[in-house]
C-alpha cells in the first residue's frame, strides 16, 4: 500500500478572502467569485448566479483558479467536498468558505488529489480531524496537514484516468435513474390530477373546515442528538421525511415528547417554509413535527388518505398562496384558505384506494430506481477507494475492462 503523506508536500494550500462588499481603492476590482455552493458531492462543480465583491488586483491575482486546482469546501454544511477544476475562470476568485490546492508541478496531479479527498470523507477521515463542539471546519492548516496516498506522478495520472472514466459511466447511469424518477413522479401527480377532475363535487369548501391546521415544533435545546435518543414509537419529522407513507428517522425522548404536539396517524403534513415549501406527506402511524411543518388532521367525516391527495391535487394553487421574503412561506391562514372539493364519504373512500392502487405501483417504481441510485453510488466510493489506496491495479483493470 502506498505511504502517506501530508497534502503540503503535494500542493500548495490557500485560504479566500472574506467577502468585501465595498471597495477600498480605486484599482479595485469587482469579481466574481467561488463559493462553498458551488462545490457539490462527488466531485461536481455547479453553475450558479454569479456573486461578486471586491478584490485588489494583487489579491486578484493570488486567487486565481485555474484547470487542475482543487477546491476544498472549508466548513458548514459542505465541509471537506471538493472539486478538481476543469477549466480555467478566468477573472475570478474565490471566498474564505474555499481552501485552493494547487497541485505542485511535477509532483501530483489535481484529479488525483479530488479522488483522494473524496474517499476521505466517504470514510470518515476528514470527520475525524474536523469534529469540534461548534461548526466543523476542514481549515487550511488542516488541509494541509491531512495526509493522503502518495504514489509516483504516473500513477496519480492513471488512477484518475480509470476513475475519470469509470465514474463517468456511474454518474451518467445514476442521471438517467434521477430523470426515470422524476418522470415517475410527473406521472404520479397526473394520475392523481386526472382522478380529482372526475370528482362530482356537489361544493367545495376551504381546508380549514376540513381538517385541524397545527405547526409542529422542536424541543428545547435544538435538535441535538439528545433529544431523539428515545423509543422506537412516536417520531420526528422534518421536510427531508416527507413522502407518501412517512417513516420517521428520529424519535423523541420522553422529556422532548412532553414539549411537542403528537399529531394522529392519518393526517397530511405539509412543509410550509423554505426550499421544500408545498412538500406534502402522510402519516401512517402517530408523529410529531418541526415548526417547518403544518399538520392537517382531518375532522370528522373526512378520509385521511382523500385529503392527502385533495391537497395533492390543488398544488398549484398550493403554490399561488405562498409569499417569500427571505424564504418562501404559507402560513396556517394561507393554507386554511386553500379550496378542497367536497364529496361523501363513502365516495372519498373510493377515490382514496383507486389513487393507493395507483400510486403504489408508481412508488414501487421510484423506490426500485432509488436502490439502483444508491448501489451505484456504492459502487462509485468503492472504486475510488480501492483505485486510492491501491488495492486495485488500475492498468490492469484497464486492459481487462
Amino acid at each position: 500500500m502506498t505511504s502517506a503523506i501530508p497534502i503540503k508536500r503535494l500542493a500548495s494550500v490557500t485560504l479566500g478572502k472574506m467577502v468585501q462588499p465595498d471597495s477600498k481603492a480605486e484599482s479595485d476590482i469587482y469579481a466574481p467569485y467561488l463559493r462553498a455552493a458551488h462545490v457539490q458531492p462527488h466531485g461536481n462543480v455547479i453553475e450558479l448566479p454569479d456573486q461578486r465583491m471586491w478584490f485588489s488586483r494583487p489579491e486578484l491575482l493570488a486567487l486565481d483558479l485555474r484547470q487542475g486546482d482543487v477546491v476544498v469546501v472549508e466548513g458548514g454544511a459542505g465541509y471537506g467536498r471538493s472539486a478538481v477544476l476543469r477549466e480555467d475562470l478566468p477573472g475570478w476568485g474565490f471566498q474564505n468558505s474555499i481552501v485552493r490546492l494547487r497541485p505542485a508541478v511535477g509532483v501530483a496531479d489535481g484529479r488525483y488529489l479530488d479522488y483522494a479527498l473524496q474517499d476521505a470523507l466517504a470514510d470518515g477521515r476528514i470527520d475525524l480531524v474536523t469534529s469540534t463542539a461548534t461548526l466543523p471546519h476542514f481549515t487550511a492548516d488542516k488541509v494541509s496537514k491531512f495526509e493522503v496516498p502518495s504514489p509516483a506522478l504516473d500513477e496519480q495520472r492513471a488512477i484518475a484516468d480509470y476513475l475519470d472514466h469509470e465514474t463517468a459511466q456511474i454518474d451518467a447511469l445514476v442521471a438517467k435513474q434521477e430523470e426515470f424518477i422524476g418522470l415517475l413522479r410527473e406521472r404520479r401527480s397526473a394520475v392523481i390530477l386526472s382522478v380529482a377532475g372526475t370528482i362530482s363535487a356537489k361544493e367545495t369548501r376551504p381546508l380549514r373546515r376540513l381538517a385541524i391546521l397545527s405547526t409542529g415544533s422542536t424541543p428545547s435545546g435544538g435538535s441535538g442528538e439528545d433529544n431523539f435518543v428515545g423509543e422506537r414509537e412516536i417520531g420526528w419529522v422534518t421536510p427531508e421525511d416527507l413522502r407518501a407513507a412517512i417513516v420517521p428517522t428520529r424519535f423523541p425522548t420522553a422529556t422532548a415528547l412532553k414539549q411537542m404536539t403528537v399529531v394522529p396517524a392519518g393526517s397530511t403534513l405539509v412543509c410550509g417554509i423554505g426550499a421544500s415549501v408545498g412538500k406534502l406527506g402522510f402519516s401512517v402511524s402517530s408523529v410529531t413535527t418541526n415548526q417547518q411543518i403544518t399538520s392537517a388532521v382531518p375532522r370528522e367525516g373526512v378520509h385521511g388518505r382523500y385529503l392527502y391527495y385533495a391537497i395533492a391535487a390543488e398544488r398549484e394553487q398550493l403554490f399561488a398562496n405562498t409569499v417569500t421574503t427571505t424564504l418562501p412561506i404559507i402560513n396556517n391562514v394561507r393554507l386554511g384558505s386553500l379550496i378542497i372539493k367536497s364529496c361523501s364519504f363513502a365516495e372519498q373512500n373510493r377515490i382514496a384506494d383507486h389513487l393507493d392502487e395507483q400510486t403504489s405501483r408508481i412508488d414501487t417504481l421510484i423506490a426500485k430506481a432509488e436502490e439502483h441510485i444508491a448501489l451505484a453510488k456504492e459502487r462509485r466510493s468503492a472504486l475510488i477507494t480501492a483505485a486510492v489506496t491501491g488495492q486495485l491495479n488500475v492498468r490492469t483493470a484497464r486492459k481487462a475492462g
